[in-house]
């Protein structure tokens, strides 16, 4: 892991702004392509 104490707080802040950032571009990501495999399985589930 990538220390960041010795940086200065705008380096530890836009780090943080980007980590967060990232988390939120894989889960959005991640999400999708969960509905996508997950709805039509939902679909047939409904129509039986």
């Amino acid at each position: 892991m990538i220390d960041f104490a010795g940086s200065s707080p705008a380096v530890q802040a836009g780090a943080l702004v980007g980590a967060v950032l990232l988390e939120a571009i894989v889960l959005y990501v991640g999400y999708g392509a969960l509905e996508r495999v997950a709805m039509p399985v939902v679909e047939k589930l409904k129509r039986a």
